[in-house]
C-alpha cells in the first residue's frame, strides 16, 4: 500500500472513532445491547399535594441532565386525563414510562397500548393492578410505613404495659390506591389487638373487622377537606358530654392537615389532652404542624431517594440492562408478581425534624419557621 493511501485509510479511522465518540461523549443512558432510547414519560397524579410536584420535577431533573427527552405531565387527579396523557406520551415516542397511577386498576388497556409499541413501564411508587404490561415497581415498604404509624401509638400510649382504655378514631387512604390498603394493614396489625382487648376503643364504631376491609373507611382522593368534614361528623356525632379523642390514625399528612382543622374548629388545643395524631410524607405545613404540636409524627419517605433509584433504573433499561430490584415476592397486581425496589421509611417526630429532615436537606430552615 503507498504511503498516500496508508494515510488516507489512518484518517478516515480517525475521523470514525472522532464521531463515535461524539456520539457518546456525555451522560446520557445510551441504547446498547437491546436498550431503549432514553426518551421517558413520566405520568404524576396531581399539582394538589406537595409530595407529586417535588417527586416529578426532581425526576425530571436528574434525567434532562443525563441527556434524555422528559416528557412530565400531572393529570389534575383525573384517571382519564392520565390515560389520555400517557396516550400522547407513547404517540410522542415515549419508550420508557414512569407511572404514579391516579387509579391501579384502570390503566391496563393504556398500558397495553404501549407495550405494543414496545414501552417498558415502572410503576412510580404506587402500584398497577390488573395487567402483565407493567413491567417494574419502585416504592417505599408501604407496610412498614403503616407499622411504624401502628408501632408509634402503642409505644406512646404504652399499650404493652396495659394502658388503656384509650378513645382511637382510624382513617385509612383514597380507596382506588393500591397503597392505602398496604399503610393500613400495617397500622391494623398493630394496633387491632388492642381493640379486642378493650385498650383502645372506637366511639364512631368506624373500626374495620380486618384490615381487607381498610376501604370503607376510606377517604377518596386523599383530599384533606373530606377528612375534615369526616372527622366533623365523628366529633359532633359520637363525642358529646366530654368525651375526648385521644389518638387519631392518620395514613398520611394531607388527611392530617383535614383532621387537625376539624379538632381545632372543636376546641382542641395543642398540650397533655391533645389526641395523637399520626402523619406521613414530611409536607411542610404538617412539619409545622409537629412543631407545633398539633401532629406527633410523620412517616418520612425521603422522595428524592426515589427518584434516584427510579432513574437508575430509567438508566438501566437504557443501557440494555436489567434495573436492580431487592423484592420479587410481596406485590401481586392480580396478573403478575411485579419485580420492585422497596426503600425504608422513617418515623420524624418534633426532636428530630432539624437532624433528620433540615440538616439532610429535605427541607430548609424557612420552610417549616426555623
Amino acid at each position: 500500500m503507498s504511503l498516500r493511501k496508508s494515510l488516507a485509510t489512518v484518517g478516515t479511522v480517525a475521523a470514525l472513532s472522532l464521531s463515535l465518540a461524539a456520539c457518546g461523549g456525555n451522560d446520557a443512558p445510551q441504547a446498547s445491547g437491546g436498550g431503549k432510547d432514553c426518551n421517558v414519560g413520566i405520568s404524576m397524579p396531581t399539582r394538589s399535594l406537595e409530595r407529586w410536584i417535588n417527586d416529578g420535577e426532581g425526576l425530571k431533573s436528574k434525567l434532562a441532565s443525563a441527556g434524555c427527552t422528559v416528557d412530565l405531565q400531572y393529570a389534575d387527579n383525573k384517571t382519564d386525563q392520565q390515560i389520555s396523557q400517557i396516550q400522547n406520551q407513547v404517540a410522542g415516542g415515549s419508550k420508557i414510562l414512569v407511572v404514579a397511577a391516579i387509579d391501579g386498576a384502570a390503566l391496563a388497556p393504556v398500558l397495553a397500548e404501549a407495550k405494543q409499541q414496545d414501552a417498558t413501564v415502572i410503576a412510580y411508587d404506587r402500584l398497577i393492578n390488573g395487567t402483565e404490561d407493567v413491567d417494574y415497581y419502585a416504592t417505599f415498604d408501604n407496610y412498614k410505613v403503616g407499622q411504624l404509624q401502628g408501632q408509634y401509638v402503642e409505644e406512646t400510649l404504652k399499650l404493652k404495659d396495659g394502658k388503656g382504655p384509650f378513645n382511637l378514631e382510624a382513617f385509612a387512604g383514597s380507596p382506588d390506591d393500591n397503597n392505602a390498603k398496604f399503610f393500613f394493614s400495617g397500622a391494623w396489625d398493630v394496633l387491632s389487638p388492642y381493640i379486642q382487648k378493650g385498650q383502645l376503643t372506637v366511639p364512631s364504631g368506624k373500626a374495620p373487622k380486618s384490615a381487607a376491609e381498610w376501604a370503607s373507611i376510606g377517604i377518596q382522593g386523599w383530599a384533606s377537606d373530606k377528612a375534615q368534614a369526616e372527622m366533623d361528623n365523628r366529633l359532633s356525632s359520637f363525642y358529646g358530654g366530654g368525651k375526648k379523642v385521644d389518638v387519631v390514625l392518620s395514613p398520611n399528612d394531607s388527611l392530617a392537615i383535614g383532621i387537625e382543622a376539624s379538632l381545632k374548629s372543636a376546641g382542641y388545643k395543642p398540650g397533655t389532652a391533645y389526641p395523637i395524631i399520626t402523619g406521613q410524607d414530611a409536607d411542610k405545613a404538617n412539619v409545622k404542624a409537629i412543631l407545633a404540636g398539633e401532629q406527633s409524627m410523620t412517616v418520612w419517605k425521603d422522595t428524592r431517594a426515589l427518584g434516584e433509584q427510579v432513574f437508575k433504573m430509567v438508566k438501566s433499561i437504557a443501557d440494555g440492562q436489567k434495573p436492580e430490584v431487592n423484592d420479587t415476592k410481596t406485590y401481586d397486581n392480580g396478573k403478575k408478581v411485579v419485580p420492585s425496589y422497596l426503600l425504608v421509611p422513617e418515623v420524624v417526630t418534633k426532636d428530630a425534624v432539624k437532624s433528620k429532615l433540615i440538616d439532610s436537606g429535605f427541607l430548609k430552615s424557612s420552610d417549616v419557621g426555623l
